[in-house]
């Protein structure tokens, strides 16, 4: 066989070099994505002028959690469970969203052998939840009639890499079936915009704007709604 029938023999086809680029190209949207989310945002006070920012940079303001600020919340709670429209500000909203829950402590390995009598037995270490992404409390923010979440998540890659970032979305309520849910014109995991990556924002959205828990008064009234805005700096929950 000649040298030129053994170069034809192993050429590639153009349909493997089409794949390959469309494999090379899907691969470093992955691998930035993930060096992306994995950078943590900018904890500021308060947004810095546009000169002032850093290109690139991602930046986050929590809400307000001042409980002098929130000593209404408790009567608008029992108000808006009991039918009536409220407004609501950031304070007394994260006053009554609990933390999420805390992952099951994990059970204490089994032994052969029993302790010996007098020794101590040594503390079980706590098992990693496996998650790849652990959402912890969640925070709230309203500003110019923009609703920011905030959640604090643990990204773990398979128990190699382990991370602290926010999970930061702003949007607001839209009409959903037959009731009213968050719909977030940006979604940032650390610093990566998840919003650009349809399949990485459903992801991100369910698993964790999805788990923040709500109390049980105010999910039975929740449906019941005529209508959500946000308005400046507060939240309006209006019934019929």
């Amino acid at each position: 066989m000649s040298a030129k029938q053994l170069r034809g023999a192993h050429e590639p086809s153009w349909t493997e070099v089409t794949l390959g680029a469309v494999l090379s190209v899907a691969l470093g949207i992955v691998l930035g994505a993930l060096l992306l989310a994995l950078r943590p945002v900018n904890t500021v006070k308060e947004l810095p002028k546009e000169a002032d920012r850093v290109p690139g940079a991602v930046y986050y303001v929590e809400g307000s959690h001042d409980s002098g600020k929130a000593r209404q919340a408790a009567a608008k709670r029992k108000q808006f469970a009991g039918g009536a429209t409220v407004a609501a500000n950031e304070d007394e909203i994260n006053s009554l969203v609990p933390a999420a829950a805390a992952p099951a402590p994990a059970a204490k390995p089994k032994t052969a052998e029993k302790a010996k009598a007098g020794d101590k037995e040594a503390p079980a270490a706590s098992a990693p939840s496996g998650d790849l992404i652990s959402p912890g409390a969640p925070n709230f923010r309203i500003r110019d009639g923009v609703v920011q979440i905030g959640v604090p998540v643990t990204i773990n890659l398979f128990g190699l890499i382990e991370q602290k970032v926010m999970v930061v979305a702003r949007g607001g309520f839209v009409k959903k079936g037959d009731g009213f849910a968050f719909d977030p014109d940006t979604l940032y995991l650390g610093s990566c915009p998840v919003q650009r990556l349809p399949f990485a924002a459903g992801f991100v959205a369910k698993k964790v704007l999805g788990s923040i828990p709500i109390p049980e008064d105010i999910a039975a009234a929740w449906p019941k709604l005529a209508d959500v805005k946000a308005e400046g700096n507060t939240l309006t929950l209006a019934m019929p």
